[in-house]
């Protein structure tokens, strides 16, 4: 059955608005606003990635294949803004960078115990690629060195819109609840 095209209008309407009210800032495969300007090779590998991860986004789903679902302290920086909760897959830290894979998922808060995925991190540990190596490269940018931790680090920012820039570590629109 088809809908009169007014009808359709205002279907449209009323869903975008519920989408709305659900976040906002949350992305799907599809939409590709949050990767606007990006090369189109990127788009497409971030494309695939968010088709691969989204049905992730519930912790107890991620717990299945390999993402403990402990919620460790949330992530934060005082100038910077935030990153979140990082569910992280030991058995992924390797050499090899594969986008539907990645080594953690990050979950911000949203209050009341539930939580949003929001981003992915990939890592690749200085024991397979030294500090003074080469950075690794995945979505055609450089991995950055995280000596914290002894890894080459990058996070995409893909389900919630980034001020920093989709690659960027924090981001200021996450916010961790005070301890």
């Amino acid at each position: 059955m088809r809908l009169p095209a007014p009808l359709r209008s205002v279907l449209l309407a009323g869903v975008a608005c519920a989408c709305a009210q659900l976040g906002g800032t949350s992305a799907s495969p599809g939409d590709t606003s949050i990767t606007a300007g990006l090369p189109d090779s990127v788009r497409r590998d971030i494309a695939s990635m968010m088709r691969a991860v989204t049905p992730l986004a519930d912790p107890a789903a991620a717990d299945r294949v390999g993402y403990p679902a402990t919620m460790g302290a949330c992530a934060a920086d005082s100038a910077a803004g935030a990153m979140g909760h990082h569910l992280v897959n030991r058995p992924l830290f390797d050499d090899k960078l594969d986008i539907e894979h990645p080594e953690m998922l990050v979950f911000a808060p949203l209050g009341g115990g539930k939580v949003q995925l929001v981003a992915v991190e990939y890592v690749v540990p200085y024991r397979f690629v030294p500090r003074d190596a080469t950075p690794p490269r995945l979505f055609g940018q450089d991995l950055k060195h995280y000596d914290k931790f002894n890894y080459w680090e990058i996070h995409v920012w893909a389900w919630k819109r980034n001020p920093s820039g989709i690659f960027a570590d924090w981001n200021p629109d996450v916010t961790c609840p005070a301890t």
